[in-house]
């Protein structure tokens, strides 16, 4: 069994997600509740549970308060956090950039079925304070332009500056990314999710298989059907739909 707590002040939230546990994860048990950040850090302190489904906004402070407070008192937790929110898009972003698990309000099913299974996988890996730290830097600053990206492994996480990463390429659903001055990593996520993230980084899908950073683009090459030449000697194929975009691109750098 997982042991789990629920921190939310809303109440209807807290009967909904026990209800939605207990169909379609029976084997998480949840041990305790609390609907404030003083009932949170004790309760944290008490149960010391193995998950944490923690609502940012409560209402004497937010969630980071409570991970905050403890860690003040403690040490970093070792508990699984998986965050819920209602808060606007850049808010979002964060998460995704910090690869950490979040709901959405109302909570969907389906998604808490993906977050359940991704608990399974790395609840005895306790590296989520890596990127719950690269969550409060990007988070606080309100705003979308990020300069760091957390990236989940079958090893662990790693935090990477986005403007290291040369290039990302699709292996089925998984991406590979290749960095400058590390080794490749391959992160179970698929190409599409990350086109969407780093688009407003200089980011440039030319492929199906490929979304290359500009800033390490060496050549455009027309010949043999098309294709570019990055900063690590890759040459890349470039679809014939890519083609008009990237050479527009081109001409405005």
């Amino acid at each position: 069994m997982i042991t789990a707590l629920l921190i939310d002040d809303d109440i209807n939230l807290r009967n909904g997600m026990k209800a939605l546990l207990a169909m379609y994860a029976p084997d998480i048990t949840i041990i305790g509740e609390a609907d404030s950040v003083q009932q949170g850090v004790a309760a944290m302190e008490r149960f010391r549970p193995q998950v944490v489904f923690l609502d940012i906004q409560l209402n004497d402070g937010t969630g980071f308060d409570i991970l905050e407070q403890l860690a003040s008192k403690h040490g970093k937790s070792s508990s699984h956090i998986v965050f819920i929110t209602a808060h606007e898009q850049y808010a979002v972003k964060a998460f995704r950039f910090s690869a950490l698990d979040f709901l959405l309000k109302p909570v969907d099913p389906e998604e808490l079925q993906k977050v359940i299974g991704k608990i399974k996988n790395v609840l005895d890996r306790n590296d989520n304070y890596a990127h719950i730290d690269l969550l409060l830097e990007n988070i606080r600053k309100k705003v979308d332009n990020f300069k760091r990206i957390a990236l989940s492994t079958a090893e662990g996480i790693h935090l990477f500056e986005i403007s290291d990463i040369i290039r990302c390429e699709s292996e089925d659903n998984y991406t590979r990314f290749y960095l400058r001055n590390n080794k490749p990593v391959l992160i179970s996520k698929t190409l599409k999710e990350y086109e969407e993230l780093l688009g407003e980084h200089g980011f440039e899908r030319i492929h199906q298989s490929h979304l290359i950073n500009l800033a390490y683009l060496k050549s455009y090459i027309k010949k043999d059907g098309g294709y570019v030449v990055m900063s690590d000697n890759s040459n890349l194929p470039i679809s014939q739909r890519k083609k008009d975009r990237l050479q527009e691109l081109l001409k405005s750098m």
